[in-house]
């Protein structure tokens, strides 16, 4: 696949009212309220392209046998790291050697800090958001001790990180418009930028403490003093303002007080409200990494992505909403996706051998008296999708484009 035009020339031509703004692609359409079957573990797993999609292994790390290269050598271990950024104890799982990557690492038109961050965020109430935003439109909500938090696409599509404090911790909350992904980082004593470049037409974010580089979805540092090491991460759910604000009705709204000139009207590649233009396409503007050679899914249909300890699985939104729960075997541990119909969101838990799970479905009954949001089962217990009694997995939606070509060995399940 050709590079096509660079996101300068892009922007340059069709919407020159949003200056300077670069950011990642979109997604097929993401409502669909819950179909809901009766389907207590579900799904078919495929494993993915042990050489990639186009049938080479160039720039392949060598694995461990889960599709992890962490222990090949081919990644270097920072040793006294600098003590700005918090880190994981452990790398997170990656499939490709760190010097391809830093080679493939490519201008993405404006230049760094062209897309500025928000450093100062404000926020407002719901009464206040209820003016300018309608209940379709995107917003990725965190949920930190006791802060609530709404961070509307409108605004992060011009700037892709918001550096904040919720519940006290200084976090990132970061947006890639070209491959669609909400996430959150603890950042520390330092705050993230924008670098202007894109890996695998992902945001490739840049901390000013050290200026190392971290693409988003990797989590991992590629270059700089921190290079091999991954970032400390928090939950961010894509949702709609109407959905979260019927969860989390006590929530704060991101305000358009940023101290910037945008229209935060306007979106440069398309919408979402509804959706239209890049995100409805199958047009990329950069090459990715690798393609799925099996043409398995649209380049743009969403998947929940969880790499962990070794795992990498995707489990396919679409089959999710239908299904209500999927489970699978990843890193020699199994897995278990919840579909949360209120949010249109999923979680995703270790699920320990022999655990029995039943998907009860939408307005089921929990036993508390409460209408549910949704009920699933879990040893004959029913609890809420998001509040399952077992270990939390972290896990983030994805274009799959963007998740095949940052783990082509990952499993796909459908």
């Amino acid at each position: 696949m050709g590079r096509g035009i660079d996101r300068r020339t892009f922007l340059a031509a069709g919407s020159a009212a949003v200056l300077g703004l670069s950011g990642c692609a979109g997604r097929n359409i993401r409502g669909a309220d819950a179909a809901g079957s009766d389907d207590a573990t579900g799904g078919d797993a495929i494993s993915g392209d042990a050489t990639g999609g186009d049938g080479t292994d160039g720039g392949r790390a060598p694995t461990d046998g889960t599709g992890d290269a962490s222990a090949s050598g081919e990644w270097p271990t920072p040793e006294n790291p600098p003590a700005s950024v918090p880190l994981r104890d452990r790398r997170l799982p990656v499939q490709w050697a760190a010097s391809h990557l830093r080679e493939e690492i490519v201008p993405g038109g404006p230049p760094k800090d062209g897309i500025p961050s928000i450093d100062d965020p404000t926020f407002e109430s719901t009464d206040e958001a209820d003016e300018w935003l309608d209940p379709g439109d995107v917003v990725f909500g965190v949920v930190r001790g006791g802060d609530v938090r709404a961070y509307p696409q409108r605004i992060l599509v011009s700037h892709e990180i918001v550096n904040d404090t919720v519940d006290g911790a200084p976090v990132a909350v970061t947006y890639c418009p070209l491959t669609g992904t909400a996430m959150g980082f603890e950042r520390g004593t330092t705050t993230f930028g924008v670098s202007g470049k894109l890996l695998n037409s992902n945001l490739v974010m840049y901390d000013r403490a050290t200026d190392s580089r971290w693409p988003q979805v990797l989590a991992t540092a590629v270059s700089g003093p921190y290079a091999g090491a991954s970032l400390r991460e928090f939950p961010v759910t894509w949702t709609t303002y109407g959905r979260w604000k019927s969860v989390h009705p006590e929530t704060a709204v991101l305000s358009r007080d940023t101290g910037f000139a945008r229209n935060y009207a306007r979106d440069p590649y398309g919408q979402y409200n509804p959706i239209g233009g890049y995100y409805d396409s199958e047009r990329l503007f950069f090459s990715p990494l690798t393609v799925d050679g099996g043409d398995r899914m649209p380049v743009k249909a969403t998947v929940v992505g969880v790499r962990v300890d070794g795992a990498v699985v995707a489990f396919e939104k679409a089959g999710l909403r239908e299904a209500g729960v999927r489970s699978t075997g990843g890193g020699g541990r199994e897995y278990l996706a919840a579909y949360d119909p209120s949010l249109d969101a999923a979680h995703v838990y270790e699920r320990p051998a022999a655990t029995s799970v039943e998907w009860v479905g939408a307005g089921g009954d929990d036993g508390s008296g409460e209408t549910p949001r949704a009920t699933v089962r879990v040893d004959g217990e029913a609890h809420r999708p998001d509040d399952l009694p077992l270990p939390r997995v972290l896990d983030l939606d994805a274009m799959w484009f963007a998740w095949y070509g940052f783990y082509p060995d990952s499993a796909l399940v459908r």
